[in-house]
């Protein structure tokens, strides 16, 4: 097994067994935009988890280090990456600042919480990316706020067509834990899944947006309202 792989096989293999991601393709999930999907992910249970939660904050903090260099500060984004971008910038020892989903109501109605006269370059920590509207959302309100976006982590993402493209339009590079494919790969080794799974769960991968799975031949889905594929 190629070493490089192992801290993702890790990670992959940690989702599963916490049920933060499940796979169901015959029973798929319906996310909050009405899309089916095969896969439920809440990355929010790792933080329940102390070993894990170290594991993470530790491959972050090398992945940032490695693939953008010490920024000025970490940047969480709301709600999921707050509390991993926290330890984080913790463990960096530098400050720290989350961007919120939408401006406050009242008050000076930010965006951006935090002081941003600590430095300008950035990076931001995600929890899942799928879409990568909301992730590039934080980073455009980063940039209005004249901070220098240097990239962002997450813990997973689906690697989805259209976020590839977002991120690549918006020019930022993502660096995720683990992926779709990894995660895959995990769960047959694991025998979450069967082989006969592979074909729909790809499938999904290829076009979410139409994918109707087990759901044509009667299966009733079930609700994953955490998921959005907003990020």
């Amino acid at each position: 097994m190629d070493s490089r792989l192992d801290p993702a096989l890790k990670i992959a293999e940690f989702l599963l067994r916490i049920k933060a991601v499940r796979l169901d393709p015959k029973k798929p999930f319906t996310w909050a935009s009405g899309w089916k999907s095969p896969i439920y992910c809440d990355n929010r249970k790792t933080l329940s988890h102390p070993v894990m939660r170290t594991y993470i904050r530790q491959q972050f903090v090398e992945a940032i280090r490695n693939e953008f260099g010490k920024p000025d500060m970490i940047a969480g984004v709301a709600t999921g990456g707050i509390a991993h971008g926290a330890l984080v910038a913790q463990e960096m020892g530098i400050p720290f600042i989350y961007v919120r989903s939408s401006a406050k109501e009242h008050g000076m109605k930010n965006m951006v919480e935090g002081d941003l006269t600590q430095g300008r370059s950035v990076v931001l920590v995600e929890d899942l990316v799928s879409t990568g509207k909301s992730s590039l959302q934080a980073v455009k309100s980063l940039r209005e706020a004249d901070c220098e976006v240097k990239g962002m982590v997450s813990i997973f993402t689906y690697g989805l067509k259209e976020a590839s493209e977002a991120f690549a339009n918006a020019k930022v590079r993502l660096y995720a834990l683990t992926d779709y494919n990894i995660l895959l790969t995990q769960a047959i080794a694991d025998r979450y899944i069967t082989e006969k799974d592979l074909a729909s769960l790809r499938n999904w991968r290829e076009d979410p947006a139409n994918w109707t799975g087990a759901t044509s031949n009667g299966a009733k889905a079930q609700k994953a309202t955490p998921e959005k594929p907003t990020k």
